[in-house]
């Protein structure tokens, strides 16, 4: 019986350094997550206060500007979206960025999370949207190209704010939407192709 309880202490003596050494690998991991995270919601503070950009009522920047500056912010967060899944040739992570980026599927985007914006957020993609800009579409339609601009527009709003994480939860929300609705559009297309065979 006593040698039966020191098997079990030595089991229990050997097992606790991995315990150990596997509690503080997670917990590192932990801290540097949370330091990234603090990291990426800091940074337009770091660069607003970089590059001295004064503090003052975002309203009053033309949706034009916040359209210019959003756009920059949607592509970081993209870019780095793609970067993310996979380690691929720049050829092929930039069909991918581009298909993302383009106005329809900003556009599709913005009306996919129209009811979860606030009011706030919604009146800033309204005069995004309604802003008359020289720039003509190029390989969208107007309304499309419109909808594109006041989704910048609330991008940039969003990150002159400071809010970098209500920008990248409407990112993931809206990529997410876009996702289930080419899958409901895969499963359509295969039904009526099985339809057809059976005919």
């Amino acid at each position: 019986m006593e040698e039966s309880m020191t098997q079990e202490k030595l089991g229990q003596e050997s097992m606790e350094p991995e315990n150990i050494e596997q509690e503080s690998m997670e917990q590192k991991g932990m801290k540097e997550d949370a330091s990234r995270q603090i990291e990426a919601d800091d940074l337009a503070g770091l660069v607003r206060e970089a590059l001295v950009i004064p503090a003052g009522d975002l309203r009053s920047y033309s949706p034009l500007t916040l359209a210019f500056l959003g756009d920059a912010v949607y592509e970081l967060i993209v870019r780095t979206m793609v970067v993310a899944r996979h380690n691929a040739s720049p050829n092929r992570l930039n069909r991918e960025r581009s298909a993302l980026s383009r106005a329809s599927a900003q556009a599709q985007m913005i009306r996919d999370l129209s009811d979860r914006l606030t009011q706030e957020e919604a009146a800033i993609y309204r005069r995004g949207r309604n802003a008359h800009s020289v720039t003509k579409a190029k390989n969208a339609t107007v309304a499309d190209y419109r909808a594109a601009t006041g989704f910048e527009a609330l991008m940039g709003y969003l990150y002159l704010k400071g809010d970098i994480r209500r920008v990248i939860e409407l990112v993931r929300e809206g990529l997410a939407a876009q996702k289930e609705q080419r899958n409901l559009q895969h499963k359509e297309t295969r039904r009526e192709e099985q339809e057809e065979q059976g005919k």
